[in-house]
């Protein structure tokens, strides 16, 4: 810890300093007597500043918590002699507040002693909480001893999830086995149609009534359950902000919530986090895929840059064949739209979201401004329709409304309209 002196040593010193002078020039010893209780507590404080060996640590009782949860901080002290004032300040990053304590907060120290907080989640994030600053000072006040103790202790923040009643459903399904209905038919659950009978058919599958109205066996046939492979796509190349809420914090909170949910019912589930510098991550499945895929979106920012990134910059693997492809895209950034475009002439089911700038935008006051504002909005409208003829469902989603609503209107698109083949 490094010492810092007080301003009243100057203030001492120099009345003691002035009394002293004040007595030798006018022959006077009493004015000396003024000055010598400064000169005392002077004297004083210099001997009992000695450095009061101060330890401390910071405890955490969970790394992982979700938005709107609580951790408590455990800051544990200890002095080699007593620290009549010790000021300690937590460093926090931006996402987290305090919920119960006081920081920054001003104790005594003799011996050990430990004191709690408890913290807030505002927002997602990965953080580092712990990083302490102290400041100790002697009884007298005339020193302080400042240090600062780097903890680093990493908090993941997980954005909450969405209810959704239903999933996106793929055109194709992939060959494992799953809680999705394939198109095609074979072995399985769901009735799909009925058929002569043919050799090599099992007994079981015999439909008897129909068999007994028709005169000749038939045979049931099924829709099998697939799993399905989906493939996240987040645009960071731009977002729109409006305090606290942000386009950025939209597309996490659905990713999140459709990654846990298609992991949840085996399906493999991949991330492409398309924006400044290409992440991808190979689709997968089980707990520990969905622990990844919400790891790296922690991680994801909006990063400027003017590089021209194509997708097939993303590798072959990372796009498997038949996946289907949901975007989470604010359309704000023409080199993702020409991305998802590009996809789609390349025969992949593509779903988009479209994270709605409009609600953060301001139409304005003047007339000027409100006719930009409509010709923006018909811009959009053009561009959902160029979407559209493509065959690709684009839905807006706004904050404040649930996944749910764009979810359902997307499968509605999908429903009445023929998906066109490239």
């Amino acid at each position: 810890m490094s010492r810092e002196a007080s301003p009243r040593i100057a203030a001492y010193a120099a009345l003691g300093g002035l009394a002293l002078i004040a007595a030798l020039v006018t022959r006077r010893p009493e004015l000396a007597a003024l000055g010598a209780p400064f000169l005392l507590v002077l004297g004083a404080g210099l001997l009992t500043a000695a450095d009061p060996e101060l330890r401390a640590s910071v405890r955490i009782d969970r790394d992982r918590l979700i938005e709107g949860d609580e951790l408590t901080v455990e800051i544990d002290l200890e002095a080699a002699r007593t620290v009549e004032r010790l000021e300690l300040l937590l460093e926090l990053p931006a996402g987290v507040v305090v919920a119960d304590g006081d920081n920054p907060a001003a104790v005594r120290v003799a011996g050990a002693r430990t004191l709690s907080l408890r913290l807030r989640a505002e927002r997602w994030g990965a953080y580092s909480v712990g990083d302490l600053t102290v400041r100790a000072r002697d009884p007298l006040g005339l020193f302080a001893r400042t240090g600062r103790i780097r903890s680093g202790l990493p908090v993941k923040v997980y954005p909450t999830r969405e209810a959704l009643r239903r999933l996106l459903r793929p055109a194709e399904t992939q060959l494992y086995s799953g809680d999705e209905l394939a198109r095609t038919k074979g072995e399985g659950l769901e009735f799909a149609d009925l058929r002569p009978f043919m050799f090599g058919d099992r007994v079981r599958r015999i439909n008897w009534r129909a068999s007994a109205r028709r005169g000749e066996l038939w045979v049931n046939e099924q829709h099998p359950e697939r799993n399905v492979d989906v493939v996240l796509f987040v645009d960071s190349f731009a977002e729109v902000r409006r305090g606290s809420a942000s386009t950025l914090d939209l597309a996490v909170r659905a990713a999140a919530t459709l990654a846990a949910r298609y992991t949840k019912r085996r399906d493999r589930v991949g991330l492409v986090s398309f924006g400044g510098y290409l992440r991808w991550l190979e689709p997968g499945g089980g707990l520990v895929q969905l622990y990844r895929i919400v790891d790296a979106l922690l991680d994801t920012e909006i990063t400027l840059s003017h590089a021209w990134k194509e997708i097939d910059h993303v590798p072959t693997r990372t796009l498997p064949p038949q996946a289907l492809v949901v975007a989470l895209t604010p359309l704000l950034d023409d080199r993702s739209i020409r991305a998802l475009l590009d996809l789609r002439a390349r025969g992949f089911d593509l779903d988009v979201i479209e994270l709605s700038p409009a609600a953060y935008v301001d139409p304005g006051t003047t007339e000027a401004e409100q006719l930009a504002y409509r010709i923006w909005r018909l811009q959009r409208a053009a561009l959902r329709s160029r979407f559209h003829a493509a065959g690709v469902p684009v839905v807006e989603w706004r904050d404040g409304e649930p996944l749910a609503r764009p979810i359902e209107e997307v499968t509605a698109f999908r429903r009445n309209a023929t998906l066109s083949r490239a």
